[in-house]
């Protein structure tokens, strides 16, 4: 995946005054202010009221929903090697405030807070992302794997 496409998607949903939040490996590095590795997808958590847009945008610029696990996420994919695209949207709640509620798999939720967004940049496009202490914190509770440990080496460096 690309910083130019998540830069597009990004702005797209900018231009719709979305409410949303990237997380993961590209909300670190847009955190940092350069991509630092390879990505394989965007993860992008998203108002649902949005997401029936945010698809059908997807899908006409060539995107097909490769696992859909909805109330929590549908992942989209498009291209193959390293062409591919992928994103992987993870529908909130907004509440007042502005928190957002996410579904879990467990049937759970986990608020994402309103005060823990930061921006970043990505490809020169303005990012909102969970802030370094937030993504840290969205990284426990499983076993890390090497993209996480480089993930987290570079989000405490950013707290230090």
């Amino acid at each position: 995946m690309q910083g130019s496409e998540v830069a597009r998607v990004v702005a797209w949903l900018e231009a719709r005054g979305v409410v949303y939040q990237c997380n993961g490996g590209w909300a670190v590095d847009a955190l940092v202010g350069r991509q630092t590795r390879p990505h394989a997808d965007l993860d992008v958590f998203l108002d649902e009221t949005a997401m029936a847009d945010a698809v059908g945008w997807l899908e006409r610029d060539g995107y097909r929903v490769a696992v859909d696990w909805l109330p929590v996420r549908v992942e989209l994919r498009a291209g193959e090697g390293a062409a591919s695209r992928a994103v992987d949207l993870h529908p909130m709640r907004i509440v007042p405030g502005g928190d957002g509620v996410q579904a879990l798999l467990d049937g759970g939720s986990i608020v994402h807070p309103a005060a823990s967004r930061a921006v970043g940049s990505v490809a020169g496009q303005r990012v909102v992302v969970a802030d370094a202490a937030r993504l840290i914190s969205l990284r426990e509770g499983y076993e890390l794997r090497p993209v996480d440990s480089h993930d987290l080496a570079l989000l405490r460096g950013l707290l230090a």
